[in-house]
């Protein structure tokens, strides 16, 4: 039985959002059975394979080929990028996903024709599909001068990439060197330019800029003007030819319209239909267990009071529906003290549900098929907690288009592609 064979059965069976019980129902067999397929120690049958297949095309038809440009999608996540550049005409060609988990919750959400790489760093250059558009939401980690003697011993001058070696980025550097894309955006936590004493972020841009040749800008956009959260986050935006391109052109919501925490909890007065196990019974209220018991309610607003006798500032984040939350992290499950939801004076707080989680990121948006949350709690919780918000990324892709449109239209023309001057470590 070949790889391919192995891992079939898995694959779709996620890309349909469906559990190994529902499968095994769906397909009348036993669950043994359907864990013998599932672990590749069989085979399934043609006819299950086709059932399948049907039940993905079902749940999230594959995209149209007529895109108006085509991007992959590094350090996916749960396709918060992807999102918000489908949603201005894009067409994912490459996903690269280490979480195993996080592929899970992408493969239930978006149609992918590709395979969704793990390991970045066995990724190979040549394997990577052409394409108009690099997105990479990578890790920050600290960069440090090394590899002076691998450039020396190749008569090469030192560079900028052997400061990037050993690091994630590099392997984004190595992709950008080798495709050539006309653009690219990069996100980050908004600590990235002071990271590691601002070293970091020097090198990453003398990396875009100086040893790969593209016209970077860059800007810190804080969230709460498109969902109620405060988020800052750092974004970069390069293009391998001169363009129109500003950031500063970016314009957000007049504060008026800003949306407020109200905007996206469950209503509980029965206008929405219940979602178990968020909300329950014929009014959809939210379920018993996203409050906090009585004990560490307690013990939060104790934790509270000693540090604010400090004068230190921990502590819970108590919020109403008029209000903007603190920003969403992926330790958000471990007590929800971060955001925590007033239910009245005298009683316990909740925390956020994960459908609310998902509406707090962008991920559901109005007229569109609510966000499949395929995972438990645990899990959907730190994969919001680490995903970018999606209008924020929309924003920037449609400021971006105009000018990868242009760009295409260039090259069409036969305008010759600008390499760099000198091979760079990124193309050995």
């Amino acid at each position: 039985m070949s790889m391919e064979d192995q891992t079939l059965f898995s694959e779709l069976r996620e890309r349909a959002g469906i559990s190994l019980e529902e499968a095994a129902d769906q397909m009348g067999y036993t669950l043994r059975t359907v864990y013998r397929w599932e672990n590749g120690e069989a085979a399934p049958r043609n006819a299950v394979v086709a059932t399948l297949r049907q039940l993905v095309e079902k749940t999230h038809p594959q995209a149209s080929t007529d895109a108006k440009f085509t991007f992959i999608d590094l350090f996916a996540g749960i396709g918060g990028l992807r999102k918000g550049f489908e949603r201005v005409g894009g067409r994912c060609v490459f996903t690269c996903e280490y979480d195993e988990s996080c592929r899970k919750t992408y493969l239930a959400n978006y149609p992918c024709s590709h395979r969704i790489a793990g390991d970045i760093r066995e990724v190979k250059t040549e394997d990577v599909s052409r394409h108009d558009v690099l997105l990479a939401g990578f890790p920050c980690q600290p960069f440090s001068i090394a590899g002076v003697s691998k450039k020396n011993a190749l008569g090469r001058p030192h560079g900028f990439a052997c400061e990037a070696q050993g690091t994630l980025f590099f392997d984004v550097a190595r992709l950008i060197a080798h495709h050539r894309p006309k653009a690219f955006l990069l996100e980050n936590v908004k600590n990235l330019m002071s990271h590691d004493k601002g070293n970091t972020f020097r090198v990453i841009r003398q990396t875009l800029t100086e040893e790969l040749g593209y016209h970077v800008q860059f800007r810190v956009i804080d969230a709460k003007a498109f969902v109620p959260q405060h988020r800052e986050r750092i974004f970069i935006v390069g293009f391998r030819d001169k363009s129109a391109f500003r950031f500063e052109d970016l314009e957000l919501p007049p504060s008026a319209k800003w949306p407020k925490l109200g905007d996206i909890l469950h209503s509980e007065n029965g206008s929405e239909a219940e979602e178990p196990p968020y909300t329950l019974g014929r009014m959809a209220a939210v379920a018993p267990k996203y409050t906090l018991t009585e004990h560490l309610w307690n013990y939060l607003q104790r934790y509270a009071e000693k540090h604010r006798a400090k004068g230190n500032g921990f502590g819970f984040s108590l919020v109403e529906p008029k209000d903007v939350t603190r920003t969403l992290s992926a330790r958000y499950y471990k007590d929800g003290s971060e955001i925590l939801v007033s239910r009245g004076k005298g009683n316990s707080p909740r925390r956020l549900t994960p459908r609310e989680c998902a509406r707090l990121m962008g991920f559901d948006s109005p007229g569109e098929r609510p966000f499949r949350i395929v995972v438990a709690d645990t899990p959907a919780y730190k994969q919001f907690g680490n995903a970018v918000v999606v209008p924020v990324i929309e924003a920037i892709a449609k400021l971006m288009l105009p000018h990868l449109i242009a760009a295409k239209t260039t090259a069409k023309r036969g305008l010759a592609k600008i390499r760099p001057a000198q091979p760079t470590l990124f193309d050995q």
